[in-house]
């Protein structure tokens, strides 16, 4: 239910799992965060996640959530792995994205989105809390207000206003995905890993 796709500098990691909404195990996100720990060993330049069918994912399949994977730590331990890629990481949504798949494209360095795709982290509804890291990051995305109104407000927001919101970095349509996809890894994928990591830790405040 993980495809994984290793071209040379650039690894594709595809959930497919359509027919439950890409909705992930705990054995699927380990496998997503062996994977990513892999391409951190082997430096890849480009790393681009997304999903197989109309929904990126809807978050924790639901029998498992209710059997404690929604407190897994496994989803950290994932998301961590995705911030620590020392080359470019895009999240390639080419659908809803929801609950705890939030942390993975957080995570992420950009986040593509396709039009009409929409955005909800329903956790105050369910009673659980976010994974430890989300709520930074989103508020580092959108603002600690709008972090609110996704997280607490239980707001349902589509691509155009998520790029609004600064939560996505671009609305492609599907067909354009790849080609818009190509356009942003051509370089990093050129450059040499002392170059690319170089930039990617100034741009985040850390020293080289």
């Amino acid at each position: 239910m993980i495809e994984i796709d290793r071209a040379g500098a650039r690894w594709t990691v595809t959930i497919n799992r359509p027919d439950k909404a890409n909705s992930l195990t705990r054995a699927m996100l380990s496998e997503l965060a062996d994977t990513v720990e892999a391409a951190a060993r082997e430096d890849v330049a480009a790393f681009v996640l997304t999903g197989r069918g109309k929904v990126f994912s809807a978050g924790a399949d639901l029998d498992e959530a209710r059997a404690g994977l929604a407190t897994d730590p496994v989803w950290e331990r994932l998301s961590g792995a995705i911030a620590a890629l020392p080359g470019l990481s895009i999240a390639a949504l080419n659908g809803t994205l929801a609950g705890g798949a939030f942390g993975m494209a957080l995570a992420c360095d950009l986040r593509l989105a396709v039009p009409g795709a929409r955005f909800f982290y329903p956790v105050m509804k369910l009673g659980f809390l976010p994974q430890p890291s989300d709520p930074g990051r989103l508020a580092a995305l959108v603002g600690p207000a709008r972090a609110k109104l996704l997280l607490m407000g239980g707001a349902r927001i589509e691509a155009d206003e998520a790029y609004r919101f600064g939560l996505v970095d671009r609305v492609v349509p599907a067909d354009e995905m790849e080609a818009a996809i190509e356009a942003l890894v051509a370089d990093v994928t050129a450059a040499p890993p002392m170059i690319r990591s170089g930039i990617k830790a100034l741009c985040e405040g850390r020293t080289v």
